[in-house]
């Protein structure tokens, strides 16, 4: 039955490959077609213990550095920076030690009983070992600052050398108002990332963020795997505030009660214009504490060269992050081998790379791993700040984070490429490959900008994430099942290779990302952002 699937899907390839390429009709050998056997390959050895889980600053990240490396020069790629296939990415490393640290969080003039890691999480901003800790909490509701929306939650308050309380998320619509911040959909402003650096451009001492499972759009055990374990930031460049962390929501409630004030309330409150901060009778008070250093990390960039005398000069990127949460932790199995997050998209860019390396464009191609993505896509802030190709000669950047390790689908998602011409470009690339082209959904979790493309968002580049479809051929209740069971499985112990796994998802969705950057490296221009778009920045001159 495998074989008979895999045979169909092979025909439904070959079909589709003959409308994209005109020349493949005429049994051209040139035209690309992503083969499964060195996708499996690399995924293999990519998420097997050897490589210890692709940790940001342990042993596994050097040896999955040096695998790309040298499997990227097999392709047959050059080396995307002058004579190396490396691009180096500067990152602080920084651990919380609790045990060392007399930090605590006071109301009523008693310490709170918040446990490290149970109740709340929290590190350096600034990658500084010490820090004296004596400073006022402020809630100030979602932390956002949006002027395009008439939103200001610090309403000209002095937050300088104070910890703010804040939540995750932005405000939900209204009956009023149902498309403010984008309606259902997150934006920006309501990530993680954007609450801390927020903070910081207002002199805060440090963040605080109440975590719900809803909110978050996970569990407090991410939070956990992620903040009991080395951190990691760029070590050039804008510092964060002292103390960033995390607390529970029970946590929260507990504290606010002491401090005389009801959390319900002031998160009622906090959902309007009107809201101010609050300034609550409790303080973070005492020493904390972290182990700091300084590591080197890499993105790995291999390119093939453009045909085209002109068009040789701009790129098409494919990208995907190498890391994983590596090994952390005591007991039985402690490697975090990320098979599906992300072995497969790494895996799946070295399979493209051998094709694309043998059938070049008009536009030149890179392939681009990049480091600590699950640190806060430093690797690809780190190449978007320094990038090896002009940003204003960057056609595209096209990413794959998390490939479909279930079964091929009639369908495939480009959610994020309506935002520019690429989203044109993906239909007709579909369309061609017989697949549908899911409709853009309400991005509920802030997919846009959890994934390496948004730091080529941020610099004026098209760019989104490619991701499997829905529609699966085979079985579709069941491969649904095994869709939803991995969701148990993500940042855990769990996300482990299975020979087992029917890849012919994977090779779809990388061919369909192939098929997509090809026909960008070969169109008469650029595409374009669309008009309105948050970033559709000006592509800046020689950057």
């Amino acid at each position: 039955m495998q074989k008979m699937l895999s045979a169909l899907v092979s025909t439904a390839l070959a079909t589709s490959l003959a409308a994209a390429f005109p020349a493949y009709a005429a049994g051209a050998a040139s035209v690309p077609i992503v083969k499964e056997a060195p996708l499996r390959a690399h995924l293999s050895f990519l998420s097997s213990d050897v490589l210890e889980g692709r940790g940001t600053g342990q042993r596994g990240g050097d040896l999955t550095v040096a695998y790309l490396e040298s499997q990227a020069l097999a392709a047959g790629l050059k080396p995307g920076n002058g004579g190396s296939f490396r691009q180096s990415v500067k990152i602080a490393g920084v651990k919380a030690t609790p045990d060392s640290s007399s930090v605590a969080l006071e109301a009523g003039g008693k310490a709170q009983a918040l446990t490290f890691g149970k109740d709340w999480v929290w590190a350096p901003g600034d990658a500084k070992p010490v820090h004296a800790m004596d400073a006022e909490l402020v809630f100030v509701g979602y932390g956002i600052t949006a002027p395009e929306e008439g939103w200001d939650d610090y309403k000209g308050m002095d937050v300088k050398d104070k910890v703010l309380v804040m939540m995750v998320n932005d405000p939900a619509p209204t009956a009023a108002e149902p498309n403010r911040f984008n309606g259902k959909g997150l934006t920006y402003y309501g990530r993680w990332t954007y609450k801390f650096e927020e903070a910081a451009r207002h002199g805060a001492a440090g963040v605080l963020l109440i975590h719900t499972d809803a909110s978050a759009s996970y569990g407090w055990s991410v939070v956990q795997n992620s903040w009991l374990s080395e951190r990691f930031q760029l070590a050039q460049g804008k510092l964060g505030a002292n103390m960033q962390g995390w607390m529970t929501e029970a946590a929260a409630r507990t504290l606010f009660s002491a401090a005389g004030e009801d959390l319900d309330s002031l998160r009622g409150a906090a959902e309007t214009k009107d809201f101010k901060p609050v300034a609550l009778k409790a303080k973070v008070k005492g020493e904390m504490k972290a182990a700091v250093r300084m590591v080197e990390q890499f993105n790995v960039a291999g390119v093939v060269p453009g045909t085209d005398p002109k068009l040789k000069d701009e790129v098409v990127i494919y990208s995907a992050h190498w890391d994983h949460l590596g090994k952390q932790g005591d007991g039985a199995d402690t490697i975090y081998n990320g098979a599906v997050d992300n072995a497969s998209g790494s895996a799946g860019l070295l399979a493209m790379a051998q094709e694309a390396a043998r059938t070049p464009a008009k536009r030149s191609q890179m392939f681009l791993w990049v480091a600590a993505e699950e640190q806060g896509l430093l690797g690809s802030a780190a190449y978007a700040s320094s990038p090896l190709w002009p940003a204003n000669k960057t056609a595209a950047n096209l990413n794959l984070d998390s490939l479909n390790f279930v079964g091929a689908a009639k369908d495939i998602s480009t959610q994020g490429s309506e935002r520019t011409e690429l989203g044109a470009m993906a239909e007709a690339t579909a369309k061609a490959m017989h697949l549908a082209v899911r409709k853009p959904e309400p991005d509920l979790a802030g997919g846009y900008f959890r994934s390496d493309h948004f730091s080529f968002a941020k610099a004026g580049i098209p760019a989104f994430s490619i991701e499997g479809g829905k529609d699966y051929v085979k079985d579709p209740a069941g491969s649904k099942a095994k869709e939803d069971a991995y969701q148990a499985r993500y940042h855990q112990v769990s996300d482990e290779y299975d020979p087992a796994w029917d890849l012919s998802g994977m090779v779809q969705q990388a061919q369909f990302t192939l098929n997509l950057g090809l026909r960008v490296a070969n169109a008469a221009a650029m595409p374009a952002w669309k008009a309105g778009d948050a970033f559709g920045k000006v592509r800046l001159s020689g950057k």
